[in-house]
């Protein structure tokens, strides 16, 4: 551990790192984010799931510091009586945990189906990648529609505010991993035919071993740098869904759930119920493909350029 983080603290990483205050500020802003987001029952002010915390008479109170506000509400309530500050710290979390939950998926199917193609080459490569080029014909939006209207038809309406979370994990990261599947046949195809792959096949050892032990590791800095931009791209896929009323219900408060549920009143008055979520989640989206880009730049300086 003591030699690891030694040469951590010796590392191009670090030092760049150091001299970027455009990082330094987005990780900063989103370490912030994130555990407020973890800690959303000691962070907000009031639970947003707790029906006996919720009065309907004190829906649509504006902000604090607005003529009719209330100091108990510091960005005011939404439509349902919540307080919008706690509403968007547990939608925070939502967002986040879907984002994640969808990239992992992306993640694992994508450097599955990379692996296989870009090292057994020939057949399998045509049929995968046929696959994946299907796959990127039909928009998330046609997916999530068809998933969404099977599940509900099949389960009900109940069931599907239930499994809301999981289901738009699935959504997304199916709609999703062939970004990961080309990029990491391209990496495997230039590293298939390299010495310390010949070295490994002639002592004997299996085409899964070679792949997850000796050429995986060297394409984790692409699946890294297209991973942190790929966790902005779903939470804004999350939202869009949830905007259109096929992610999030209202009852789960994510932070396009809350976009959606205020966007109705914005002109009659409550603009703060979609303003202030929709400037959160701006925030959050933002920090991470800054991240994203500077990761981008130190780690596969050849991607940036391309």
């Amino acid at each position: 551990m003591t030699i690891w983080w030694q040469r951590f603290k010796e590392s191009y990483l670090l030092y760049s790192f150091r001299r970027d205050r455009v990082a330094m500020v987005s990780f900063g802003v989103l370490v912030f984010l994130i555990l407020v987001g973890i800690l959303a029952p000691l962070a907000a002010p009031f639970n947003p799931y707790d029906a006996d915390s919720i009065d309907i008479m004190n829906s649509e109170i504006p902000p604090s510091w607005m003529e009719a506000g209330e100091k108990s509400f510091l960005l005011g309530t939404d439509i349902q009586g919540r307080d919008l500050l706690s509403t968007m710290i547990y939608g925070l979390r939502l967002s986040i945990m879907i984002g994640c939950g969808a990239v992992l998926l992306q993640a694992l199917l994508g450097v599955m189906v990379g692996l296989a193609a870009g090292y057994l080459g020939g057949r399998v490569d045509s049929i995968l990648m046929r696959l994946a080029d299907i796959q990127l014909s039909f928009p998330y939006l046609m997916v999530a529609i068809f998933i969404s209207a099977i599940f509900q038809v099949a389960f009900g309406i109940g069931r599907y505010e239930e499994m809301a979370v999981p289901l738009l994990v699935v959504i997304i990261g199916l709609a999703e991993w062939p970004v990961y599947a080309r990029t990491v046949r391209a990496s495997v195809l230039g590293e298939k035919n390299k010495e310390y792959v010949e070295a490994a096949r002639v002592i004997g050892l299996s085409p899964g071993l070679i792949m997850i032990r000796h050429i995986l590791p060297n394409t984790m800095t692409s699946v890294l740098v297209i991973s942190t931009i790929q966790v902005a791209n779903a939470v804004m896929s999350e939202a869009a869904l949830s905007f259109l009323g096929l992610g999030m219900p209202v009852t789960k408060p994510s932070l396009g759930s809350l976009i959606r549920s205020g966007f109705e009143y914005i002109f009659s008055g409550s603009w703060w119920i979609t303003l202030f979520p929709g400037f959160l989640l701006v925030i959050l989206v933002l920090v991470i493909n800054l991240l994203g880009d500077w990761l981008r730049d130190v780690l596969n300086p050849k991607l940036y350029k391309g």
